[in-house]
């Protein structure tokens, strides 16, 4: 505990990317095992406030980013400035196919909602975004009445999605996006598909299907310096 105190008060402030004091310095300086200041040091790295580079030594840890939060549509088009809007298109209950079935650790033929909605950004078509739910862990979703947020409603029932797994890919918009998205059939599209997990829980998949004139993706890379 002292061993790691001292190291503590000792770097509070220090700029990113300085030595630590060695292993043996502090063995000397405090008369304790070499375990017993590798276990203080141990704690202070899971902290993040020392980092290891093998082969160099222990240093001050550089600032951690904090890590880009799930956002649903509503919540993304608002952080760009953007008034979103939905409309239903369809909610009901389905037999879950293969691909749905196998996202959300379901046999085929399992009873799965099926939301689709027009989402709107400042009242222009942004996407079409087709939800899929485990009816078992939302009884009741479709006869209480749609939610104007999936994630909120997910939330007020312990699920809100804590991380996703998202895959891009460009495409062309079928007839029937496109009346939609009030484009042109054939016009380019951006297909979102995403797993949305509560800690290790899957609690959505999703099929979005962006106006590629109209939506940008926007990344989060790397760690701040």
């Amino acid at each position: 505990m002292k061993v790691r105190e001292y190291v503590r008060a000792l770097v509070a402030g220090s700029i990113p990317g300085s030595a630590a004091p060695s292993e043996r310095e502090l063995v000397n300086l405090f008369g304790v095992a070499r375990m017993t200041v590798r276990q203080a040091m141990d704690a202070l790295v899971v902290e993040g406030l020392l980092e290891r580079i093998p082969g160099r030594g222990t240093f001050v840890a550089r600032p951690r980013r904090a890590p880009t939060p799930v956002l649903s549509f509503s919540e993304d088009m608002r952080r760009r400035g953007m008034l979103p809007e939905s409309v239903t298109l369809l909610a009901r209950l389905e037999q879950a196919g293969p691909g749905v079935a196998r996202a959300l650790g379901l046999t085929p033929g399992d009873a799965v909602i099926h939301w689709r909605r027009l989402r709107r950004a400042d009242a222009m078509p942004m996407c079409i975004e087709d939800a899929y739910l485990n009816e078992i862990l939302l009884p009741g979703f479709l006869q209480s009445g749609m939610p104007v947020s999936l994630y909120d409603e997910l939330g007020d029932r312990g699920m809100r999605p804590t991380w996703a797994e998202d895959n891009v890919n460009a495409d062309l918009a079928t007839e029937e996006e496109a009346v939609h998205l009030e484009v042109d059939a054939g016009a380019p599209v951006l297909r979102q598909q995403r797993r949305a997990f509560a800690e290790e829980k899957v609690v959505e998949v999703s099929r979005s299907t962006f106006r590629a004139d109209r939506f940008t993706l926007r990344l989060q890379l790397g760690q701040s310096e």
